[in-house]
């Protein structure tokens, strides 16, 4: 080793101690006659102090060493008379008895942003740089973080029984789903491989093959559009059980949760409360509600339709929420959120409000078809007291509380109910098994093919597939999908009438899933699993708002790697080897 320690493990202990260190350097200081650098490795910093002993040409040759120049150097370990107490290493310095003590190993151009915590390059740059901004102490952690999770998970589903199996990479392109990344097959000129969205269907198959508990971190891909907690890679905790109910798997990986919950932030949560997929809608306007705080929506169909307001009395869904405290909200205030939810990403048309001041007065921004007495029943509704704003919306049901649960969230946002020191997990369940696409006339799996109906609906898959409720669960963590899955379909015939009803042809269904199809008639049990978006899990335990912060090499919004940058071109050699071919410049 060229090193006898690290740059973060100095201490007291090591006073008059002959050591070597090697790193980067973090900054050069002068100060009179000497010469302070500051060494960083991956495990910290550390103070070399040069003395007295240098000529004016030394002087300078250490003076010019620059940022993020590579080096080694052996000293004496002593006592630091200035220390600083905001680095483990921060009682001690490394006094450098000569030059010949210190040695280049390489030198560095300039950095194109600072090497520090509080950088002064962007995002794109840094991500152009990777390699450079992982030397920084925010993203190391993160790092640091996601192996940590990763030895936890193994522990724990090792300890459970689980045994992990990898499963290829390189499968077949089914038409459900997100859009697959295909691969070229050279050996079979006009065939192509997929990347797997997800291991799903092999470990079915290795279910049927017996390993009873199976589970894997893997790398999935989907050629999606990109937004904070997404990217076109990614990996997840992969988990497969077989002779299990529902109640089982929560159990399960609750307790995986609790695991990781303690092991890395000392507390685990109580148990978690489960929610029907309809209550979470109705309640939330969401599919994963954050229960950090209240807010719930209060449907008003009943107090709010018939008084000649057309938006409300033409509307399927008339439904609010309370913002506590928020009545003395400016006109410009209420535009503003009113502006804020006829953005695209939210759909409202529009947003009505009703104020309770804190003199007991209601006013509302209908107030020509309400009377006060009116008024005060709606905000009973609400249990609303002074101080309150209501702010409520109208139309189709389901767009309409989607918009009121993202509005709800943004009120969160801006009224300080997003505590990040506070986990609240849950599990919603129940979801439906098809929703159906207007513009193709036709069902489509809500989670995936495999999806077993809950049993007492199974009958409705013959006259009303659209009511079948879906053997199905996700875990939720403050308003993230942190995983999901389900009991899987493990009868032929119950497999391919679930085909049947999403439009498959009998042909179709055993040209894409006949090899699975096969093998339920090999006594294929009864099972279940889960899968865990393991970046999303670093992403919370770190706090973070993003899963490429917790990636080593992530992509950009576009999908681009910027720092390799790819996609890009290929040779016409290697298209005319995969049998691809050009026309007009486009493949």
């Amino acid at each position: 080793m060229l090193r006898t320690h690290t740059c973060g493990e100095l201490n007291m202990q090591n006073v008059g101690q002959k050591v070597t260190l090697c790193g980067w350097i973090q900054r050069v200081r002068t100060m009179g006659a000497m010469i302070f650098i500051d060494l960083r490795d991956r495990y910290g910093i550390t103070q070399l102090t040069i003395r007295r002993f240098l000529n004016r040409d030394e002087f300078n040759e250490v003076n010019s060493l620059g940022r993020e120049f590579v080096i080694s150097a052996t000293g004496i370990v002593a006592e630091r008379s200035s220390k600083n107490p905001n680095i483990p290493t921060g009682d001690i310095e490394i006094i450098i008895e000569s030059l010949a003590s210190l040695e280049i190993l390489n030198e560095s151009k300039i950095p194109p942003f600072t090497i520090e915590d509080n950088t002064d390059g962007g995002e794109e740059l840094r991500m152009k740089y990777r390699y450079l901004d992982l030397r920084r102490n925010v993203v190391r952690k993160n790092l640091e973080l996601r192996h940590r999770m990763a030895i936890l998970t193994r522990n724990y589903m090792n300890e459970q029984g689980f045994i992990e199996i990898e499963t290829p990479v390189l499968i077949k392109s089914t038409p459900e789903g997100a859009r697959d990344f295909v691969v070229p097959s050279r050996m079979n000129p006009g065939q192509f491989y997929a990347l797997p969205q997800s291991p799903q269907t092999f470990k079915q198959l290795l279910m049927v093959a017996g390993f009873d508990r199976y589970f894997q971190i893997v790398k999935c891909f989907r050629d999606e559009d990109l937004r904070a907690d997404r990217q076109p890679e990614f990996s997840q905790i992969d988990c497969e059980m077989s002779f299990v109910t529902q109640d089982d798997i929560l159990a399960t990986f609750e307790g995986l949760a609790k695991y990781l919950f303690m092991q890395e932030k000392g507390f685990a949560p109580g148990e978690f409360p489960r929610i029907e997929y309809d209550a979470a809608m109705r309640e939330y306007g969401s599919d994963k509600p954050d229960i950090r705080f209240g807010m719930k929506l209060v449907e008003l169909n009943e107090t709010m339709k018939g008084n000649g307001f057309k938006v409300f009395d033409d509307a399927e869904l008339v439904v609010g929420i309370n913002a506590a405290g928020c009545a003395e909200y400016s006109r410009k205030q209420l535009d503003e959120l009113t502006e804020w939810v006829k953005r695209p990403q939210v759909g409202a048309s529009g947003l009505v409000y009703i104020r309770y001041g804190t003199d007991g007065t209601l006013k509302s921004s209908v107030d020509k078809f309400y009377s006060p007495d009116e008024l005060k029943t709606i905000a009973g509704k609400f249990s609303a007291i002074p101080g309150d704003l209501m702010l409520i919306m109208a139309g189709k049901t389901e767009k309409t509380r989607t918009a009121l649960g993202t509005l709800r969230l943004e009120m969160g946002k801006r009224l300080g109910l997003m505590d990040l020191t506070i986990f609240k997990p849950l599990w919603v369940v129940n979801f439906p098994l098809l929703e159906w696409d207007e513009a193709s006339k036709r069902f489509y799996a809500k989670h995936h093919p495999f999806t077993s109906p809950v049993p007492q609906d199974i009958p409705l898959l013959e006259t009303n597939p659209g009511a079948v409720r879906a053997n199905a669960y996700d875990l939720v963590i403050n308003g993230v999908e942190i995983g999901g899955g389900s009991i899987r379909i493990h009868n032929r015939d119950l497999q391919k009438k679930m085909f049947q009803v999403l439009g498959f042809t009998d042909e179709l269904a055993q040209e894409q899933f006949g090899f699975l199809m096969n093998a339920f008639e090999y006594g294929a049990p009864p099972h279940g699993g889960i899968a865990f978006g393991f970046d999303r899990w670093c992403t919370i335990f770190g706090g973070g708002e993003s899963i490429r912060d917790f990636m080593a090499f992530p992509k950009n919004n576009s999908g681009r790697d910027v720092m390799i940058d790819t996609p890009a071109r290929i040779s016409d050699e290697q298209l005319k080897e995969l049998n691809i071919k050009l026309v007009n410049g486009e493949l």
